[in-house]
């Protein structure tokens, strides 16, 4: 039986085949602003392939009933209403970073740039989380389950007075100011307009800007944007007791690997006080590989057989 798997972002889909005790298709990638909808999409990464039996989707948003809406785009992505619309006769809808969590345990060597802190703990639970189009969170917890959350949507705190500012700017704008409205790449943006850069600017521009090093703005709106997700990463570590390991994934930071292992990432995410010396065995990891999803997508259906 071959398996449909796709990672559904806000702005890319990403489509592989799984064949019955085979590994993976190279995933074939699509930007979803050039379709009306999911199923068109699916319809196009499937041309000229037959059917599959299966379908596991990984969809950016809180999933209930195996249906799900798009957080940034508004799709309403529904397993029971694909099934008939495109002739598979199982479809199932799971968390974006659900999928990505599936594949923690299998990531390793040039999928992974450490980011400091000590061994792994054995058997410990391993959290995720990614800025991109969102900003997604799970965790998952050995020997074999996911936790998916909306963690990304929770509220934002400030570390330091410039920090502070920031966030009451946006605040203003927005009332509630969550860790994703900073940490993703509309936060680069906002960042870099709320430290006084001209408007508009996208998150692409600001970061080569930043990494150009002649542009002093863009390079303290990025500086910023690291030393939040350091912190955020801490928290997320706190919270799921993470001692085998917190993963950054998403699209935006392996742009910048070097960046952010020399920006104050690790030493924002150990700023715990009582905790440091807690969080400062727990290591940090960059996730390089461009498909965890796809690899974490494959391993769950395996489990479900």
């Amino acid at each position: 039986m071959t398996t449909l798997l796709a990672d559904i972002g806000g702005t890319h889909a990403r489509f592989a085949l799984l064949p019955e005790g085979g590994a993976p298709t190279a995933p074939v990638k699509y930007r979803l602003d050039h379709f009306p909808d999911i199923a068109t999409a699916i319809r196009q990464a499937l041309a000229g392939q037959p059917m599959p039996r299966a379908a596991l989707l990984a969809v950016a948003g809180p999933v209930s009933g195996n249906s799900v809406t798009l957080t940034n785009r508004g799709w309403v992505v529904d397993g029971a209403a694909l099934a008939p619309l495109l002739g598979i006769p199982r479809v199932r809808v799971v968390n974006d970073f659900a999928a990505l969590a599936w594949a923690l345990p299998d990531l390793a060597g040039a999928d992974l740039k450490p980011l400091g802190g000590a061994a792994a703990v054995p058997g410990a639970p391993m959290a995720v989380l990614g800025p991109g189009t969102g900003l997604g969170v799970a965790a998952f917890l050995p020997p074999g389950r996911v936790l998916a959350s909306e963690g990304g949507h929770a509220s934002l705190a400030a570390h330091t007075p410039e920090e502070a500012a920031v966030i009451a700017t946006l605040r203003g704008q927005h009332g509630h100011v969550s860790a994703e409205r900073l940490i993703s790449g509309m936060g680069i943006e906002a960042l870099h307009a709320a430290l006084g850069g001209p408007p508009g600017l996208r998150a692409a521009e600001v970061t080569a800007r930043a990494l150009e090093g002649g542009d002093a703005l863009s390079r303290r709106a990025l500086t910023m944007f690291c030393a939040l997700l350091g912190s955020f990463a801490g928290d997320v570590a706190l919270m799921f007791g993470a001692q085998g390991g917190v993963f950054i994934g998403g699209g935006i930071c392996p742009r910048f690997p070097d960046f952010l292992a020399a920006s104050p990432f690790r030493a924002r995410f150990e700023a715990k006080g009582r905790f440091q010396p807690w969080l400062a065995q727990v290591p940090t990891w960059l996730i390089l590989r461009p498909d965890p999803a796809v690899l974490g997508l494959a391993a769950l259906a395996r489990q479900a057989g």
